[in-house]
C-alpha cells in the first residue's frame, strides 16, 4: 500500500471517529431534552414563559441560556445535525411557528409576533422575531422589522418598510416587546431622521396589506 493511501485511510478514520465524538457530544448534552415534536412543543413553550421572565428582570445570563437550551432541542430534534432553520419543516421553524404568538397580540419575548403600535405619531405593524431570530444567539435584543399601516401618510420610510437588526441598547428591567420596539422607532425617528417622516412612494402603496 502506497503512503498516499495510507494516508487517505487514516484520515478517514480520523474523520469516521470525529464524527462519532461530535454525535456523542451532542447527545450528552442534549440527553435531557424531548426528542419529539409532540413533547418538545410543550417544552419549549414553558421555556418561552421562563425566557419571558428573564428578560423582564434584565437577567442577560439566564436568558442566553435559555436560548442554548431551545437552539439544543431544535438540535436535538434534528438528529443532533445542523440546519435547524434550513426550511420550513425544520425543528427550529416548527418550534417557533407553532408557538408564535396570536397575531395583533404583543408576544412573550422569545416568540415571533406580529402586532401594531403607535410610534413617533404614526401607527407601525410589528414583526418580532423570537428565538431562533437573527443574531439571538449572540445579540440580547431581538430583531424586529417596521412596516406602514397607514400608506397614505408619512413613514419611516419611502418604501413603507424598515429593518431592525443588531439593536444594541442596554438591559432595561420591566420593558415588554410593545415598548421596546416603541422606543427604538422613536429614537430612530428623532437621531437618525432628524424628526422628518416621508411619505411612502406610490409604486409601495399598491402591495398586499394586511
Amino acid at each position: 500500500m502506497s503512503v498516499i493511501t495510507e494516508q487517505l485511510g487514516f484520515d478517514a478514520l480520523l474523520n469516521a471517529t470525529d464524527a462519532i465524538n461530535h454525535s456523542r457530544k451532542i447527545e450528552r448534552e442534549t440527553a435531557h431534552l424531548p426528542n419529539t415534536m409532540s413533547e418538545a412543543l410543550p417544552f419549549y413553550r414553558v421555556l418561552l414563559k421562563q425566557h419571558h421572565a428573564a428578560i423582564l428582570v434584565a437577567n442577560v445570563d439566564e436568558a442566553m441560556h435559555l436560548r442554548k437550551e431551545a437552539y439544543n432541542l431544535a438540535r436535538r430534534l434534528n438528529g443532533g445535525k445542523a440546519g435547524i432553520l434550513a426550511n420550513p419543516s425544520s425543528p427550529g421553524n416548527v418550534l417557533d411557528r407553532e408557538s408564535a404568538a396570536s397575531h395583533d397580540s404583543v408576544p412573550l419575548w422569545g416568540q415571533s409576533g406580529s402586532f401594531v403600535i403607535d410610534a413617533a405619531g404614526v401607527k407601525v405593524r410589528v414583526e418580532l422575531e423570537g428565538i431562533f431570530g437573527i443574531g439571538s444567539s449572540s445579540l440580547y435584543w431581538p430583531g424586529f422589522s417596521a412596516h406602514a399601516v397607514e400608506f397614505d401618510k408619512p413613514f419611516l420610510s419611502p418604501t413603507g418598510y424598515r429593518s431592525f437588526l443588531g439593536v444594541h441598547a442596554e438591559p432595561v428591567p420591566g420593558i415588554t416587546p410593545d415598548e421596546f420596539t416603541r422606543r427604538i422607532i422613536e429614537a430612530y425617528v428623532t437621531h437618525e431622521l432628524k424628526r422628518k417622516l416621508m411619505p411612502v412612494e406610490d409604486k409601495y402603496r399598491n402591495r398586499d396589506r394586511e
